[in-house]
């Protein structure tokens, strides 16, 4: 369960828990009731989804030509990566390029990725000042990925599914498909898996799952139904105890008609916390396909759920990137 408080969270906190627990020790020494001496912990934050969204930039081109399908951020480097499928591959294939941004949109490198899939989410893990990518490997026929995989970006290079390079993992040993996302402001990894009723949800300590340890899942769900008016997936995050996720499709298949919907779902229950609620971010832009999700927190501490859209021409697709950053 991710619960707001917990053990780990406590010991967390350093010369604070350790406070915290002598003086609940000494109240109960005390026989004074720890209930009535000390107030219950405030709810974690949830983004609130009907609050507006802003810019972080618009129509900028990726390395290939194709929409993209999901990007993320490392945190700790101020990296931000956007993958789409490989110009020239079949949409099957499971051929992936991710291009690295700065954050005003301006290209900085790119890396091609051959047998990965679809590109629906991936994680960007800092380590030192390396980037870890995490993302889905070893495409099955429909193109999605079978199992994850975790690697360093190096700019300029092309990996396959049966690199050295690679570190492979299962999370859920019977799941046909694997993606995932990261919470950067908790180190979690979320893995979204597929098994014969439908998708699910786990979330495990970052950490743990980089040393390949998927025992002890913080949270485990079925994911519940999703977008009133459009069911189409199109990409998630996570923060804290909530799940967001975006759904909707691109003005050609809704004839110019704005159905993308956002979604929060408390991990600890499976249920929906807020929405569907329509976001009209970018609504102006061309062809419009929502795509991908990440949070990121900035230097300052806010932090903010982005959304992702692709927009443009056939053979010249560009990335949008917008975000929100109320909390209550």
């Amino acid at each position: 369960m991710l619960c707001p408080i917990t053990r780990r969270g406590l010991f967390n906190a350093g010369g604070l828990g350790i406070f915290v627990l002598e003086l609940i020790i000494a109240l109960l020494g005390l026989g004074v009731s720890v209930q009535t001496a000390l107030s219950p912990p405030p709810p974690p934050p949830r983004f609130d989804l009907t609050e507006p969204s802003h810019d972080l930039f618009r129509s900028k081109s990726l390395h290939d030509v194709k929409v993209q399908q999901s990007f993320a951020f490392d945190n700790v480097n101020r990296r931000l990566f956007v993958a789409q499928r490989r110009d020239g591959s079949s949409d099957t294939a499971g051929d992936l390029c991710i291009t690295q941004l700065d954050f005003d949109g301006n290209y900085v490198g790119y890396m091609y990725l051959t047998d990965f899939g679809h590109g629906v989410a991936f994680g960007a893990q800092g380590v030192g000042s390396s980037t870890y990518l995490w993302t889905e490997v070893e495409a099955s026929s429909s193109g999605y990925g079978k199992k994850l995989a975790r690697f360093k970006f190096t700019s300029g290079s092309t990996l396959s599914s049966t690199s050295s390079a690679l570190t492979k993992f299962t999370p859920v040993s019977e799941a046909t498909e694997h993606t995932c996302s990261i919470d950067p402001v908790n180190n979690n990894l979320v893995v979204r898996y597929s098994l014969s009723d439908g998708k699910h949800i786990a979330v495990y300590g970052l950490a743990d799952a980089a040393n390949g340890d998927f025992s002890s899942p913080l949270a485990d769900f079925k994911q519940p139904s999703l977008g009133s008016l459009s069911p189409t997936f199109q990409g998630y995050a996570a923060y804290g105890q909530y799940l967001y996720v975006l759904t909707g499709n691109s003005y050609d298949l809704t004839g110019g008609e704005v159905n993308s919907q956002v979604t929060s779902i408390n991990m600890n229950t499976g249920a929906i916390a807020q929405g569907p609620v329509l976001t009209r971010a970018g609504s102006t832009l061309t062809y419009r396909e929502p795509e991908g999700m990440a949070i990121y927190q900035t230097g300052a501490g806010e932090v903010r759920l982005f959304l992702g859209f692709a927009s443009g021409e056939v053979g010249d697709r560009r990335s949008n990137l917008f975000y929100k950053n109320v909390l209550v």
